[in-house]
Parts: C-alpha cells; sequence; structure tokens
C-alpha cells in the first residue's frame, strides 16, 4: 500500500469556518464558498449524487471542472482540466464533505480533509493540520473530524485497495461516474 505522507509540515495553519458551496440545479449555478454564483454547464441527478460540469472563468491555470456530491461517501470527486503547461500530477481531487441534498439546492460542507488520487500509483492525505486547528479552535466539532476522518480511511482503504483507482473502489461500491469533458 502507497499512501503519501505531507512533504512539509506546516509550522502556522490559517484557520477558516468550514467552506460552504452551494449548487442551484433549476438555476444551473454554482456558488462557491466566496459566495461567487458561477454558471454551470450541466448538473445530472443520480441515485448516488449528483453531478456538476462547469468552466473556471478567469482563472490563470485551471480550466474547467466535474465533481460528483456523492452523499452516502461524504465526496465530492472533482476531476480538474488545467491550461496547457499548468497540468498537475494527479487524477482526482477529493474533498470530504456533509453532502446535503436538496430540492433545487444542494449543500455542501467541508470537512477540511482532501485526497490526491494519483491513478494506479498513489492517494494522498491532505489538511490533517487544518483539521486538527479547526477542532482545537473550536470551529469543527469533534463529532464531525471524527466523521472525516473515518471516510478518509474508508476511501483511502478502499482506492488502495483497487490498485488506487477511486473510479473502480466506487464502482465496486455500486457507484458509477461518468464524465462530460473526455481527456
Amino acid at each position: 500500500m502507497t499512501v503519501e505522507l505531507p512533504t512539509q509540515v506546516r509550522t502556522e495553519t490559517h484557520v477558516h469556518p468550514p467552506k460552504v458551496e452551494l449548487f442551484d440545479v433549476d438555476a444551473m449555478t454554482n456558488t462557491d464558498p466566496k459566495r461567487q454564483v458561477r454558471t454551470v454547464n450541466e448538473y445530472r441527478r443520480t441515485e448516488h449524487g449528483l453531478y456538476m460540469s462547469r468552466a473556471v472563468v478567469g482563472h490563470p491555470e485551471l480550466s474547467h471542472f466535474e465533481s460528483w456530491l456523492l452523499p452516502a461517501h461524504g465526496l465530492r470527486v472533482t476531476r480538474q482540466s488545467w491550461w496547457s503547461g499548468h497540468e498537475r500530477d494527479y487524477d482526482f481531487y477529493v474533498d470530504l464533505v456533509h453532502v446535503q441534498p436538496g430540492e433545487p439546492v444542494w449543500r455542501t460542507v467541508d470537512l477540511y480533509l482532501d485526497l490526491l488520487v494519483r491513478t494506479g500509483r498513489s492517494v494522498e492525505v491532505l489538511d490533517t493540520d487544518e483539521l486538527m486547528a479547526a477542532v482545537r479552535l473550536g470551529v469543527l466539532t469533534a463529532h464531525d473530524a471524527q466523521l472525516a476522518l473515518e471516510r478518509t480511511y474508508r476511501a483511502v482503504a478502499g482506492i488502495a485497495a483497487h490498485g488506487y483507482d477511486i473510479q473502480r473502489w466506487l464502482a465496486a461500491e455500486g457507484v458509477h461516474l461518468t464524465w462530460a469533458n473526455s481527456r
């Protein structure tokens, strides 16, 4: 099992309240944590969650992304597209979140921890320092931190057991991810 540890430890961590994001299916908008309303190209509901695809307007490195909100797993699985010369060395960015489905607005609350999945190679856990600082400062409850850690352990174990392939792991759980943007 290859699980990567952070290469550097931050000595000072800026703690913010949990980030909240809104996904308005009827209005075809996504309100990011900074309350910026973005136009969405596609929403798709399935029995397992909500798919979103949208351009990233005005970003110097990131051009587009697609996300799956998976309430039962407490995950937001994102595939990003980068402008030429700004590509990253990972295939999926995974946020550990509370997903609150709604009609018509879905809501996510970030639980600080993130995963970088390099298909066939590794999975890396990010931001444990932020999680611990948020609990220490009372911004996140111990219950939510425990939930985030349990979901992280489950996801890392599942991804690793399926050859570091998040799509294979989720498919084994009955969740089949499909993407609009082909690479």
